[in-house]
């Protein structure tokens, strides 16, 4: 078949139109490249295939670092949320983390709208059925009927539609999601280059008709009021809020479960690919936790004008007949009617060991892969690879370094050094645990570290970010007001010495050492402090954390200080790992197949001992 070249070059290609892909392509956009969004479907641009909500745990945190790097998901789902929480309330500062309910089409048109109307972005419904490589440089890509287009870089945000296969019992068909068709030529070819294609699963619930609930049978579980925002641009949220509801599992409902693992395409063989650890099916929790009587699910509504519900953490792909015994096991739920059956689907991944820190492919150069083709699964996870790989595209684009955000500058930082030095061979989900300097990459100060990086690659807009430098400055100065001004055992208010516990005070205090103290946050310091009530909430709360966790950060600062000289050492790519004496033969074979770029990444490479870091060091030295 002849192929037919369109008529226009482009700067950067994004395929896919899922949560990495439209950070992608509107990064590349905005940052001034001519960029092309290449889709299956036009209608499904950052359509939530899974659950209906945006951050969590972990990834609430990506989702405020990708808004003070300049990307679109909090400012979506601040526009389009209906019900708002702060998880972890009760919990220090590092591991606070919000999360929003969506409605699901309205967040799926607004993000299709901001994509529409970006300057220098064109969106075309097309099947990308291949790459155009030249000598190991990627120039394209071709679709499903035959066109080529042709650009500088490409990145492939592929989700779960490469040979996406669709299970529900025994039964399996072919699809991108359900309603979707799959990426069929695309995943064959990255294995003829010679990259390790491998195989995952994940699954989602069934969607169950509303007006067949027994709502008044649930628990209800309400949002925060006021809602707190995600984006640092937000001023307020002034949606109406709606609640989600809350059931249990029984012991009836496992015993209907065990009933069907013999058609359970996960218990009998038919899926290959690997589940998520972290999310997995009721039929996973059933088994692996006998002992556990019940198992809690949040109903959660998919939109405001829609019966559909969604039951958080019972996804399944059992067959139907059980489904609708299962799902109406649940008190509550006795007459649920089913709208979209539950089903796991199968898909080939890419295995992010072949990316370098800009997440550019080690094979290809100037192709970029990002989301679920590098094993992860969420949608905040997506998003901030999609964001890094934009980033790093239009970089590459201007002849500019790429930008790395380390383990100790963000979460983002955090995720992509774990893909690309240690591989995944299951979908990877971000937890707080996985953050070694936790207490340094808290949700609050995503924009006092990140919002410079984001503004200096040209995405955080001048409006936004002189609001962040004056809030800077805010600190910083209040910061000092406090040490400067103390409270004098004469003058004090004797009833406010009696309530702390300071009665008989003999020394001044400064009202940072008053701050200090866990009993006494801003709201208390309003009695003796005038100027306190004038601090703006945002100034507040990072004045607070950092002198009352003063310690703390500055001991995992000094950690971070130790380690930068290990991360920032690059190794050439040309080292020969055999012609050094010292390194042992798992030790050879470890860094031969992984090929880190740094120290820092050699580091974590399991089996990599500190021996070894110290003589690859020598030996890099060496050599000038």
């Amino acid at each position: 078949m002849g192929l037919i070249d369109y008529e226009k070059q482009y700067d950067v290609i994004v395929v896919g139109a899922g949560h990495a892909g439209c950070e992608a392509a509107l990064a590349a956009a905005r940052m001034g490249c001519e960029s092309l969004l290449l889709t299956i479907n036009l209608d499904a641009i950052a359509l939530m295939s899974c659950n209906p909500a945006i951050g969590g745990l972990a990834k609430g945190h990506l989702v405020r670092e990708i808004d003070a790097l300049g990307g679109e998901m909090g400012k979506n789902i601040d526009a389009t949320g209906i019900q708002f929480r702060i998880l972890n309330t009760r919990k220090g500062p590092a591991v606070r983390a919000s999360r929003a309910q969506a409605d699901k089409q309205l967040y799926r048109l607004r993000m299709k709208h901001v994509m529409e109307q970006q300057d220098r972005l064109s969106l075309k419904q097309a099947e990308v059925t291949g790459l155009v490589v030249e000598e190991d440089r990627v120039r394209g890509v071709v679709t499903k009927v035959g066109v080529r287009f042709l650009a500088e870089t490409v990145i492939l945000t592929t989700g779960t539609f490469m040979r996406g296969l669709i299970h529900v019992g025994l039964t399996h068909y072919p699809g991108g999601r359900a309603g979707d068709l799959p990426s069929v030529g695309l995943s064959d070819q990255l294995q003829e280059i010679g990259f390790t294609v491998g195989r995952l699963k994940t699954g989602t619930p069934a969607r169950l008709d509303g007006r067949t609930i027994d709502f008044s049978r649930l628990e209800p579980q309400y949002g925060d009021d006021p809602p707190v925002p995600f984006s640092f641009s937000t001023e307020a949220i002034d949606r109406p809020q709606i609640p989600c509801y809350i059931a249990y599992t029984n012991e009836r409902s496992h015993e209907i479960i065990r009933s069907g693992l013999d058609r359970s395409p996960l218990y009998s063989g038919v899926i290959e690919g690997i589940g998520p650890r972290y999310c997995p099916s009721i039929e996973d929790k059933v088994m692996r936790f006998p002992d556990k009587d019940r198992h809690q699910t949040f109903l959660e509504p998919e939109g405001r004008d829609t019966v559909e519900y969604y039951p958080s953490g019972l996804s399944t792909s059992l067959p139907v007949d059980i489904q609708y015994r299962f799902y109406r096991s649940i008190q509550g739920l006795e007459n649920v009617e089913i709208m979209r059956p539950a089903y796991a689907i199968e898909y080939d991944y890419v295995d992010p060991i072949q990316l370098h820190a800009s997440l550019e492919t080690k094979l290809i150069r100037n192709l970029y892969h990002a989301g679920q083709i590098n094993g992860t699964s969420g949608y905040e996870e997506a998003a901030g690879q999609g964001l890094m790989a934009g980033i790093n595209a239009a970089l590459r684009v201007g002849g500019r370094e790429p930008l790395v955000l380390g383990r100790s500058d963000a979460y983002l930082g955090v995720m992509i050094d774990d893909l690309v030095t240690l591989g995944t061979r299951e979908p990877y989900r971000m937890f707080t645990s996985r953050a070694e300097y936790r207490l340094l990459l808290r949700e609050d100060n995503a924009d006092l570290r990140l919002r410079e990086q984001g503004h200096g690659v040209g995405l955080v807009r001048e409006e936004e970010y002189g609001r962040f430098v004056e809030k800077r400055q805010r600190i910083g100065a209040e910061l000092e007001r406090l040490r400067g001004t103390k409270l004098l055992p004469s003058e004090a208010d004797p009833d406010f010495l009696s309530a702390f516990g300071m009665t008989g005070l003999q020394n001044a205090l400064t009202f940072e050492q008053l701050l200090r103290r866990p009993d006494i946050t801003y709201e208390e310091l309003r009695r003796i402090d005038s100027l306190a009530a004038d601090v703006p909430p945002a100034v507040q709360e990072q004045v607070e954390i950092q002198i009352k966790y003063q310690g703390y950060i500055e001991r995992q600062l000094d950690q971070v200080e130790r380690s930068r000289k290990l991360e920032g050492t690059r190794i050439p790519a040309d080292l020969e790992y055999a012609a050094i004496p010292g390194l042992s033969a798992e030790v050879r074979e470890k860094l031969e197949k992984f090929r880190p770029d740094t120290l820092g990444q050699a580091s974590r490479i399991q089996g990599v001992t500190p021996a070894a870091v110290g003589i690859l060091s020598l030996a890099i030295k060496a050599r000038g």
